[in-house]
C-alpha cells in the first residue's frame, strides 16, 4: 500500500455544528421512536431525516435527487454514524422514509420537536408571533382525488394541500402557490408551529383557526401577536379565550374616526429618555378603551414620525403624479366631440375614477356644431383638489392603532404593546431564510402536492436549528460578555450563524495510517465551539 493510500480526507465544515445541534435536541430519537426501527435497515429514518438536515444546512444549492452526492466528500461516518455510506441515502430509501412521515403525520413530528426545544432550552414563550408567506412553483399539479389510495396508505390528513394560483408575497401572479403559515417564539425567532395551505387561502379566513389549533398543540400561556389580517369580528370570536396582540385594519370605522379625530399625547420630559432607552423616541401614543366584536380592548393609536415623514413625501409625490396625470386627461376631455351631453358627462366620471387626490370639475357644456354641420357638444371642465380627502391622508400620516384584549388587571404598558408588535419582523426573518437562494429548495419543483408539504417541513425543522444555533451562541456571548468579529471585522454579540459556518469552512477530518484527527481547528474556532452546546463540540474536539 502506497503512503497516498494510508490518507484519508474528508470535509467537515460547519457540518459538525449542524449535526451537533441536531443531536442536542434529539432529532434521531424522536422520529425513530414514533416511525419505529427496522433491525433489517442499514440506515434508521431519524438518520436519514438527520442527513436530509445536514444537507439543507451545507448551503450548497442541489436538487434531492443529487443527495448522496452531497456526502461524496463529507466526513459522513463521523457525521451520521460508523459504517453508513453515501450509497444508503439513495432516493428509494428517502423516498420512504418521507412517505412514512407523512402517513404519521408531519405537523405531530414537528410539534414532538419543537416541545423537546421548548423544555431543553427553556423557550420564552410569553410572547408568540403568527404571519404567512407563499412559495411559488413551477410545474401542472394536477391532483387527482384518488380516495381509494388514501385510503389504502392511512394517511392521517383530510387532504394534500391545492396548488393554485392566489394573492402573491412575490409579486408572481402568473405562478401557481402554496402558502406558508408559521408562528414562532419571540425568543430566538424559534418556529413553533407550521402549517401548508392552500394556494388560494386567504390570512383572513384561517388565521383564527391556525391560533386556535396552536393553542391546543403548544399548551402555552402565549399572548399571539399577528398583523391586521387577523383583526375582524368572526376572528375576534373565535379567539376570545386566547391574549392576542393585533393591528387594526384603517377599513374600520371607528379607526378611520380615530386617527383622523385623536390628538396623541406630548411626550413629557420625564418620559424621553425612558422611551430613547426602549428605541421609541420617535413614536408618540394614546389609548383608548373599546369594544369591537363584541370584545372590550385597549386600542393604540400610535404616531411615528419616521413614518409620518415618509407618508407626506408619498402623498406629495402622488399629487405631483396626479397633476401631470390630470392635466393630460383635461386636455383630452376638451379636445373631444360628443354627441350627447349624456357621453361626455359618462366620459368624465369614468376620467375621475382614475384619480384619488384631484377632480376634474365640468364648468359649462356647450352646444355648438362640427365641420359637418352636425350637433355636437363640448365640455370646458378645471381641476381641483379634493381638498377633504388631501386633509384626511394628512392627518392619517404616520399612525397606525394597536389593539388588545388585555385590558384591566390584565394590561401591558403602551411601550411594551408597540415593541411586542415591531418584533413581529421576526416570522419574516423565517421567510427570508426559508427563500434564500443558497438554501437547498432554490428551483422548488416536486411532483406532487405532498411533496411540497414533506418539502417544507423539512425546510421548516432547518430553521428551527438555524435559528436554535443562533440563539444559543448569542446568549452564551451575552453571558461571557465578550464578542467576535463579524464579517467586516467588527466585534460583535450578535453574530448571524450564516457567518459562523463561512468561518468553519476548511476544517477536515483526516485519518492517517488509521489515526483520526481534525484539521485546521485554530484557537478562534475552539473558542467558537465552547460557546455551543457539548454535541456541536464533539464533533471536532
Amino acid at each position: 500500500m502506497s503512503y497516498l493510500e494510508e490518507i484519508q480526507v474528508k470535509n467537515l465544515d460547519h457540518l459538525g455544528i449542524v449535526a451537533g445541534l441536531i443531536d442536542e435536541i434529539g432529532i434521531v430519537k424522536i422520529i425513530n421512536n414514533k416511525l419505529g426501527i427496522d433491525v433489517r435497515e442499514k440506515i434508521s429514518a431519524g438518520t436519514v431525516v438527520k442527513s436530509i438536515l445536514i444537507n439543507g444546512l451545507g448551503f450548497v444549492s442541489r436538487p434531492l435527487y443529487l443527495f448522496s452526492q452531497f456526502f461524496q466528500d463529507k466526513a459522513i461516518e463521523k457525521l451520521l454514524g460508523e459504517r453508513i455510506k453515501p450509497d444508503y441515502l439513495n432516493d428509494d430509501k428517502i423516498g420512504r422514509v418521507m412517505d412514512e412521515l407523512y402517513k404519521y403525520g408531519l405537523n405531530d413530528i414537528f410539534i414532538g420537536v419543537v416541545l423537546e426545544v421548548i423544555k431543553k432550552f427553556k423557550i420564552d414563550l410569553k410572547y408568540s408571533h403568527l404571519d404567512s408567506t407563499s412559495f411559488h412553483l413551477d410545474g401542472e399539479y394536477k391532483r387527482e382525488e384518488d380516495k381509494e389510495k388514501q385510503e389504502e396508505e392511512k394517511i392521517i390528513k383530510e387532504r394534500p394541500i391545492f396548488i393554485k394560483k392566489g394573492y402573491s408575497r412575490d409579486h408572481r401572479p402568473d405562478l401557481k402557490q402554496c402558502v406558508l403559515d408559521l408562528i414562532t417564539s419571540q425568543d430566538g425567532d424559534i418556529p413553533l408551529f407550521v402549517r401548508v395551505g392552500d394556494g388560494n387561502e386567504s390570512d383572513k379566513a384561517v388565521f383564527g383557526k391556525v391560533l386556535v389549533e396552536f393553542k391546543k398543540q403548544i399548551k402555552f400561556d402565549s399572548i399571539m401577536v399577528c398583523d391586521s389580517a387577523l383583526y375582524g369580528q368572526e376572528n375576534l370570536q373565535l379567539i376570545q379565550h386566547l391574549k392576542w396582540i393585533t393591528r387594526v385594519p384603517m377599513t374600520i370605522k371607528k379607526a378611520k374616526e380615530l386617527v383622523q379625530n385623536i390628538e396623541v399625547e406630548e411626550v413629557k420630559d420625564e418620559d424621553k429618555e425612558k422611551r430613547s432607552d426602549l428605541n421609541l423616541e420617535s413614536y408618540t401614543w394614546k389609548e383608548e378603551i373599546v369594544t369591537y366584536g363584541g370584545i372590550k380592548q385597549t386600542w393604540l393609536i400610535v404616531l411615528s414620525e419616521k413614518r409620518q415623514k415618509s407618508d407626506l413625501e408619498k402623498l406629495e409625490k402622488q399629487l405631483s403624479q396626479e397633476e401631470k396625470k390630470s392635466q393630460k386627461f383635461l386636455k383630452e376631455i376638451q379636445s373631444e366631440e360628443f354627441e350627447h351631453p349624456q357621453a361626455a358627462r359618462y366620459k368624465l366620471k369614468a376620467i375621475n375614477k382614475k384619480l384619488r387626490l384631484l377632480e376634474i370639475k365640468e364648468v359649462e357644456l356647450i352646444e355648438t356644431y362640427s365641420k359637418k354641420k352636425e350637433k355636437i357638444y363640448k365640455m370646458i371642465s378645471l381641476i381641483i383638489k379634493k381638498d377633504e380627502e388631501i386633509s384626511r391622508k394628512t392627518k392619517e400620516a404616520g399612525k397606525f392603532i394597536l389593539a388588545t384584549n388585555l385590558v384591566e388587571e390584565n394590561k401591558l404598558e403602551a411601550s411594551e404593546i408597540l415593541i411586542t408588535y415591531k418584533n413581529q419582523q421576526s416570522t419574516e426573518r423565517g421567510f427570508r431564510f426559508l427563500k434564500d437562494p443558497l438554501f437547498f429548495t432554490d428551483s422548488f419543483f416536486v411532483e406532487k402536492p405532498e411533496r411540497i408539504e414533506k418539502m417544507l417541513f423539512l425546510m421548516s425543522l432547518c430553521l428551527l436549528i438555524y435559528n436554535l444555533g443562533q440563539r444559543e451562541l448569542r446568549n452564551c456571548l451575552k453571558r461571557v460578555k465578550k464578542g467576535i468579529n463579524n464579517q467586516v471585522g467588527k466585534v460583535t454579540l450578535r453574530p448571524t450563524l450564516r457567518w459562523i459556518f463561512q468561518c468553519f469552512q476548511g476544517i477536515h477530518y483526516v485519518i492517517l495510517n488509521g489515526v483520526k484527527q481534525i484539521v485546521n481547528l485554530t484557537e478562534e474556532r475552539r473558542f467558537i465551539l465552547s460557546l455551543l452546546p457539548a454535541s456541536c463540540q464533539r464533533y471536532y474536539l
